[in-house]
């Protein structure tokens, strides 16, 4: 559905952009994460063309953007929706007659217009509020307004940048729910622009991860939440799934290393597994096999995207040879097994 080619974006001498290549399939919800000034809105403008990147190829449903008349620009962009961050409704105007807008600028009749605005005010929940203006309602709902001002003249792609930043967590919550059921009902393809991990997990099926320009990891959410290779994908990741251990739980690791008995060692082990291994009992399994102690000291039990993910930390004690292979069982049934320092 949407491809970028080598896309470079300059503004003056600041390189905002450096040889993005992205590809986003039909009808998936891909996420485009990064801290601010990351690039994350230049790229996200770029697929609309709202900035024409100084290099590169931005291809939309098998056409390239760069390539039409302004005509047929204009065209191909009413197929491409777009959710602003600060809403950008029209004070003067109702919440019915904002939604209106793009049809209006498109020439649609009235009747039309009228049918159309009723349909997507039912799906965004705001039918009784129609003749609101936007001083009289929430952000939640202004954004849904957005949404369906967004969706009014049928796109084929949806593009949200920042679209929850300003909301509180629970209306957050809410419209990525409706996102999400636009997604599945219409097979909308979304691309989503966001700073916050915790809007990634909630609703996309792929994530790329930018940091100055670059694109520096990109996978499916599940992969990239247990097995994050960036450090820029791991500090953002730690803000949902701490990685960090508490002093008070290395405390108590150290003060478990000073009495191991003779023969016995001790490890300190980071765990990751999602989908079914997290529903597997892997570490039963190990401590049967190997006859090692495991205690878990810390951790997580969540759901990204549907599937079970969780992050463990445990201590392990035993022989060394029989934690070598309980390290190895792990390793075999897809768990990501990595040694952390306690010092």
């Amino acid at each position: 559905m949407i491809e970028l080619r080598g896309i470079h974006q300059a503004y003056g001498n600041h390189v905002a952009l450096r040889g993005i290549d992205l590809k986003v399939e039909p009808g998936e919800v891909f996420g485009i994460i990064g801290r601010s000034g990351a690039g994350k809105s230049s790229l996200v403008r770029t697929i609309n063309l709202l900035n024409r990147p100084t290099a590169g190829q931005v291809i939309v449903g098998g056409r390239e953007l760069g390539a039409l008349s302004e005509a047929q620009l204009r065209e191909a962009r009413r197929e491409i929706g777009l959710v602003f961050q600060h809403f950008n409704l029209l004070s003067s105007r109702t919440v019915a007659q904002n939604v209106a807008l793009p049809l209006e600028l498109a020439g649609v009749s009235a009747q039309e217009i009228r049918k159309r605005v009723d349909e997507l005010l039912d799906l965004v929940g705001l039918a009784a509020m129609r003749e609101r203006y936007p001083a009289q309602i929430s952000g939640g709902q202004k954004q849904r307004v957005g949404i369906a001002r967004a969706l009014a003249n049928r796109p084929k792609v949806l593009l949200s940048d920042e679209a929850t930043s300003a909301l509180d967590p629970e209306t957050t919550r809410s419209i990525l729910g409706l996102l999400k059921q636009i997604n599945r009902e219409f097979g909308l393809t979304i691309v989503l622009i966001t700073h916050q991990m915790q809007v990634i997990k909630q609703v996309a099926d792929r994530v790329a991860v930018i940091d100055a320009g670059l694109i520096v990891e990109q996978g499916p959410v599940i992969d990239v939440f247990t097995r994050p290779q960036h450090a820029t994908t791991r500090s953002l990741i730690e803000e949902i799934v701490p990685q960090a251990l508490p002093e008070s739980v290395l405390a108590r690791i150290r003060a478990l290393m000073t009495s191991e008995p003779a023969g016995e060692h001790g490890r300190l082990l980071r765990l990751a597994f999602a989908g079914t291994g997290a529903d597997r009992p892997i570490l039963s399994d190990v401590i049967r096999d190997h006859g090692i102690d495991l205690s878990i000291v810390h951790g997580q039990v969540d759901e990204v995207q549907g599937q079970p993910f969780a992050s463990l930390a445990v201590f392990a004690r035993g022989a060394a040879d029989k934690l070598g292979a309980a390290v190895a069982q792990l390793r075999g049934a897809g768990v990501l097994v990595e040694e952390v320092a306690h010092a």
